[in-house]
């Protein structure tokens, strides 16, 4: 069995304020995006991942080997599967490329093991493996607050285009919050403005809207997110944002052009590019 495992971007990132336990109350708008990584399942006499990235981990590190744990701990099933991950998604990309990973193989474990889990179930699940996870497992546009753990999903039918471009370095989300709260003054974006522009199919309140707590922390720990920021806005797109902790930037247009001549333009720059949209319900 297969499975696509969609990315996700953040038009609106707001760090609420820090927690006595280190992590931190976010409220935040996010997208799913038509770009996935590909996981397979199939049963077998041990458990077991290969992917086609060498330099990511196999064992329980790995969050598809955590989600089969997790839910095997909850469920009690004694049965092993080979898994195959076909990943596209950049590490360290502020895509949640290994938390949509981890949704996969809870959606398909759900099936395969004829689980029958509810919606809480689910997301009790998701939030045992990762912060970003129970948003994949849903992957429908939403409100997010929390950690990550409190999902509020609504409609919306966005008539724009998404080009990613990812600089070369990442950026570690741990390192980013600690700089985070050293800031004094930190930006604190519109995301009920973000959400009702969607809901409205207001084009322009959308890149009015946009706006990441984070953006600015992690161009001081990667400069090179800025270059890319303004080489975007130079390209012509209305509007330009990193997602999560970052490092990837992504630009929003209408222009179908525009996206197919800046995504061959970032390309030639030696950038990782994909042209892409929101996923809609």
């Amino acid at each position: 069995m297969k499975e696509r495992a969609y990315a996700k971007i953040n038009l609106c990132l707001d760090v609420v304020k820090g927690r006595k336990d280190g992590y931190h109350d976010l409220r935040m708008i996010m997208v799913p995006i038509d770009f996935y990584d590909v996981l397979e399942m199939n049963r077998a006499d041990a458990t077991s991942l290969r992917l086609n990235r060498s330099y990511l981990p196999v064992d329980e590190k790995n969050t598809v080997i955590k989600a089969i744990s997790v839910l095997r701990d909850m469920y009690h099933f004694d049965s092993q599967y080979a898994c195959v991950l076909e990943k596209h998604i950049p590490t360290q990309a502020g895509l949640a490329g290994g938390s949509a990973d981890a949704a996969a193989a809870i959606r398909m474990l759900n099936r395969m093991e004829h689980l029958e889990m509810t919606r809480e179930e689910m997301l009790e699940a998701a939030r045992k493996v990762g912060s970003d996870v129970p948003f994949c497992v849903l992957n429908q546009t939403a409100l997010v607050e929390g950690t990550g753990e409190v999902i509020e999903p609504f409609t919306c039918n966005p008539c724009f285009h998404v080009l990613l471009v990812k600089p070369r370095r990442g950026v570690s989300t741990a390192l980013a919050f600690k700089r985070f709260d050293a800031v004094s003054s930190p930006e604190h974006p519109d995301v009920d403005g973000m959400r009702q522009a969607l809901i409205d199919n207001d084009y322009a309140a959308v890149i009015r809207c946009l706006g990441n707590s984070l953006e600015d922390v992690s161009m001081d720990l990667v400069p090179e997110i800025k270059a890319v920021r303004q080489q975007l806005k130079d390209l012509g797109f209305d509007g330009v944002l990193m997602s999560g902790s970052g490092s990837t930037v992504f630009g929003i247009t209408q222009s179908r052009r525009l996206l197919s001549d800046a995504c061959d333009t970032m390309r030639q720059r030696g950038y990782f590019t994909r042209m892409t949209q929101i996923l809609s319900r």
